[in-house]
């Protein structure tokens, strides 16, 4: 596997892959990969014959009170789990390479309504942070198809929405959340889990199955639900940032008759912020 750190190297590759026949896939990482990384690249690659792997912490999407300093960098490991994997190249640039008028003067893309709820609303400057890095990193690589997991689930709609906004020939493939035994979702930010607030984490996953069961029971007044999970966090030990049902095609509110579903909730542990989500497929 090749390892670049250069805009114009990838282009360069891409290119030349091009030249011979292949499609491209790419997968959009802050890199201190785990299983769930892995999922995303054992996709792109079943599908496509190369894959380009972004690895870039983008401190564009962190607010100044949020743990872009702690949030853990493996560079050389993920480069050898990269090559491992089957990837057949890794993008790991620099914040000037990525950002070169700087962070103030940069461009920024905005989503209008998706940037101001969920992960919007508990993390002001996240969406359009992600949303422009995105965009950069989509325009950059060009790929054919782009692999996202779907425990980001308001990140995955993000990407589908400016990709049809912006008119990008690509296409937005999301993969299952990949869980360790009891539930917990794959995420970089699980290593500062001591112990303790590691067990205490499987019940985030546990109250959005209970959500998930109420729902398809039959209930549905859906603000009650959430407000019973954010409860349910709160006495098991987390601290609940947020807990919503949305319809899965645009996070807008459910009506009544809403069929496809997503629970999403975020939740803090000490000073470990995690997310995870459920779909919930009622009958029609």
């Amino acid at each position: 596997m090749e390892s670049v750190t250069r805009i114009h190297s990838v282009r360069e590759r891409v290119a030349e892959w091009r030249r011979e026949g292949h499609k491209v896939g790419f997968v959009q990482t802050m890199g201190s990969l785990h299983k769930g990384h892995l999922a995303l690249l054992a996709d792109a690659r079943a599908r496509v014959p190369r894959v380009v792997v972004s690895v870039f912490v983008n401190p564009l999407q962190f607010g100044p009170d949020e743990d872009f300093g702690r949030y853990p960098r493996k560079t050389e490991a993920d480069r050898t789990l990269l090559g491992d994997a089957g990837a057949h190249l890794m993008f790991a640039p620099t914040a000037f390479e990525m950002y070169p008028t700087g962070f103030e003067r940069t461009t920024k893309v905005d989503i209008p309504e998706l940037s101001q709820i969920l992960e919007g609303q508990a993390r002001p400057s996240f969406i359009e942070g992600f949303a422009t890095v995105t965009t950069k990193l989509l325009q950059i690589v060009q790929p054919d198809i782009a692999v996202y997991g779907e425990k980001d689930f308001q990140q995955l709609i993000v990407v589908r929405r400016l990709v049809a906004d912006l008119c990008m020939p690509v296409e937005i493939l999301g993969v299952p959340v990949v869980r360790e035994h009891d539930g917990l979702a794959h995420g970089a930010r699980n290593r500062h889990l001591s112990t303790r607030d590691r067990n205490v984490a499987s019940r985030l996953c546990d109250t959005l199955k209970l959500a998930r069961r109420k729902i398809i029971d039959g209930e549905r007044n859906f603000a009650a639900v959430a407000e019973m999970g954010a409860r349910e966090l709160d006495r098991g030990g987390l601290q609940p940032e947020y807990f919503s049902i949305r319809q899965a095609s645009d996070l807008m509110p459910p009506r009544h008759d809403s069929k496809d579903l997503v629970i999403l909730a975020a939740a803090r542990i000490g000073l470990t912020r995690l997310v995870d989500c459920l779909h919930v497929q009622l009958p029609a």
